[in-house]
């Protein structure tokens, strides 16, 4: 008789870091697709904020509420019997200690989520640590940070600079200390997110990162080959599109799960990403 599956929780994916087990991520947000992922084995479920993009066609994340990644985090919690759930907070939800807690506390309670993800570097320390401290576990993400889009211009790779790089490793460490039990680089040179994965405490997940973190997330809709800038002819470099490599192999059936299992199989191996997929 077959054991009872067991749901992940934070210590299990620090000793999945400390014993070189790759962390394969993937966002979803309602129940089909995660009861797929579920299924195929990814370890963390994302509900990202990319929801205002592949979900309701915005052009950015800005524009998501609080209750939109309540509503998708209660429609993938229920059918997760092994992934852990992470949630967005969204744009300027997380801008003050009170609304930070308010929205978590949302999140946690209505949503189910496991933990919370906010952008920004050292100046969020505090946020962080007042979120930690009253139990509310945090992802905290560097890099590209798309609720910066307005006040950045456009998506570009950071932490090419030398300055730069120096003070994204001084966030990851700050951040780290003030309780993030995670962290997320987005879009940086791979040489960097070798770095700062080297010298975190906590497990790092890469998007556009490059190999040398402990695992990697991308957006489902882009592992499928139908978001809406993939359709559109603008794939990000560190996308790869599983769904036409299953197709290419000659599957018939079960197409779509057996492209998020070739993901997974491919973090887990350290076949992705591809020195192609990197900075």
């Amino acid at each position: 008789m077959n054991e009872a599956i067991k749901q992940l929780n934070i210590a299990d994916l620090a000793r999945m870091r400390a014993a070189g087990e790759k962390i394969a991520c993937l966002t979803a947000y309602d129940a089909s697709f995660a009861l797929i992922e579920d299924r195929a084995g990814v370890d963390v479920i994302l509900i990202g904020d990319s929801l205002g993009m592949v979900i309701h066609g915005g052009s950015t994340t800005t524009p998501v509420t609080v209750s939109d990644i309540v509503y998708h985090s209660k429609c993938v919690a229920p059918h997760l019997k092994r992934a852990y759930l992470v949630a967005d907070l969204p744009f300027l939800s997380y801008a003050t200690l009170d609304r930070a807690l308010d929205a978590s506390q949302r999140l946690m309670q209505e949503g189910a989520a496991k933990m919370v993800k906010l952008e920004g570097g050292r100046e969020q320390a505090n946020i962080v640590e007042y979120l930690a401290v009253r139990g509310v576990p945090v992802c905290a993400h560097l890099g590209l940070q798309p609720q910066f889009i307005h006040k950045m211009g456009t998506f570009k790779v950071q932490g090419r600079e030398d300055a730069a790089a120096e003070a994204m490793l001084h966030d990851a460490k700050v951040l780290a200390e003030a309780g993030a039990d995670l962290l997320l680089l987005e879009c940086i040179p791979a040489a960097l997110g070798a770095r700062i994965t080297a010298e975190s405490p906590v497990p790092v997940i890469g998007i556009g990162a490059g190999l040398q973190v402990d695992g990697q997330i991308l957006v489902l809709q882009d592992v499928l080959g139908i978001s809406p800038q993939v359709t559109l002819g603008r794939t990000p470099r560190f996308v790869k599109n599983y769904l036409a490599d299953a197709k290419a192999s000659g599957e018939r059936a079960g197409l779509i799960e057996a492209a998020i299992g070739a993901y997974v199989r491919e973090v887990k191996s350290g076949a992705y990403p591809a020195p192609e997929h990197c900075f």
